[in-house]
């Protein structure tokens, strides 16, 4: 019963947006190098009205928000998630007998769970079930939903046998032929097909899965999937509709060709070798790392029966290594942009990403960074979000004490403002 008090509770704030101040222990701003001390946040219904130095005082309209013992930072961003569900041991059979209304109201748990743990927008790389994605955006966007601001790419676009194919590992009878409508390409025509359906489908960006993967019922994790002819017509599409291109990659072969054609983010990059990183400075191509699956995955391997057997030894060759990768990475100067592939491990463990970036090397004033303006100017939405500044969005999050001092306290979000409305306090 108590549980279903809170639930109605976040869910009624959702429909009150109020004008607020907020008082900050330490401010973390998106754009500044250090926390600033004792700042004041004003917040006129969903948007940010002006940032003062010191503790101002509310005006009669305003309701106070006492944070002085908390850091304060904009809301945080995942660039790489599945929201329609989670793989364990039984997902690969779930789809027998999950109808796709199941997977829908599943997933609203996981998005709860996502918000919860501050992440205010998400960008979903791959859907569980057709059209999942593109109506739990819009459920959330009405209010009937709670959940992050969700970007979604629907269904990844594969290559026959490719790594997103829907049919790999399955029954001869039952694997068919899916072609551009299901997300499967072969061929310069069939990729402008792939990306105007789904344009008509509604989806906001594309992803694309260039080399083999790691969880797919296909043998190769890591060569390349798509031609150079491929790329080229889907970046040319793409740029027509106005899509931000991302690209699954672990070999480094497929990740240089989608590279050298324009794509703007590479996720996973595992086997990432110098001429790569070169080419991605070259392109001003972000890199999206999710240490946090690979970690996961690495270690389930070792669990007998946990994951197919066509699978456990490509977890356990390509896990380990992304954390590797991105020490090189920030170490040559790639573009880095926070991603988890949260759905390959439980929702809501997305802030174990940070702790993993600092013990790479990376700062904890850029790790926070990661996930706030570079993922806003990936997704092109700086304008907007990813920092905390006059005429922004208030999307708002805070933890307890100082994350630049230990950054597991980004495990830990204690407060959570999404569009000018508080869901955790």
């Amino acid at each position: 019963m108590r549980l279903v008090i809170i639930s109605l509770l976040l869910f009624s704030c959702s429909l009150n947006a109020e004008q607020y101040l907020i008082h900050a222990g330490h401010l973390i701003d998106g754009v500044s190098s250090k926390a600033l001390a004792k700042r004041s946040i004003r917040i006129h219904n969903n948007q940010i009205v002006s940032v003062e130095k010191g503790y101002s005082s509310a005006k009669s309209n305003e309701q106070l928000i006492d944070l002085k013992d908390k850091t304060v930072m904009p809301g945080l961003m995942d660039m790489h998630t599945h929201l329609s569900g989670v793989f364990t041991k039984n997902s690969y059979h779930e789809g027998f007998y999950m109808d796709p209304p199941d997977y829908a109201f599943r997933s609203t748990m996981y998005a709860k769970d996502t918000l919860m743990a501050g992440f205010t927008t998400v960008r979903d790389l791959g859907e569980f079930s057709p059209g999942l994605t593109t109506s739990l955006r819009d459920s959330i966007n009405k209010g009937w939903v709670l959940g992050p601001r969700v970007y979604t790419a629907g269904k990844s676009i594969a290559t026959t046998g490719g790594h997103a194919d829907p049919t790999n590992g399955m029954n001869h009878e039952l694997t068919g032929d899916p072609g551009p409508k299901e997300g499967v390409i072969n061929g310069p025509e069939d990729a402008y097909k792939a990306i105007r359906q789904h344009y008509k489908d509604g989806t906001d960006v594309i992803k694309l899965t260039v080399t083999g993967g790691v969880l797919s019922l296909a043998k190769s994790g890591d060569n390349p999937q798509f031609t150079d002819a491929e790329l080229s017509a889907i970046m040319s599409a793409a740029r027509d509709y106005n899509f931000v291109v991302a690209v699954h990659a672990h070999g480094a072969e497929g990740m240089k060709r989608a590279i050298r054609a324009g794509v703007d983010s590479v996720e996973h990059g595992t086997y990432m070798d110098d001429e790569a990183m070169a080419l991605m400075i070259k392109h001003d191509t972000w890199y999206v790392p999710t240490i946090t699956a690979g970690k996961w995955v690495a270690e389930k391997s070792a669990i007998e029966g946990y994951y197919p057997d066509v699978v456990r030894p490509k977890a356990a060759a390509v896990g380990p290594q992304i954390q590797g990768t991105f020490e090189k990475a920030i170490q040559r100067g790639v573009k880095i942009a926070f991603g988890t592939d949260a759905g390959v491990f439980p929702h809501g463990l997305n802030g174990r990403e940070f702790g993993y970036m600092v013990d790479a090397g990376m700062s904890p004033i850029d790790a926070i960074k990661t996930a706030t303006i570079n993922a806003a100017q990936l997704l092109r939405i700086d304008d907007t979000l990813g920092s905390i500044e006059k005429n922004k969005l208030a999307d708002i999050v805070a933890v307890n004490g100082n994350p630049l001092e230990d950054i597991k306290l980004m495990e830990n979000i204690s407060f959570v403002m999404k569009d000018g409305v508080i869901y955790k306090q």
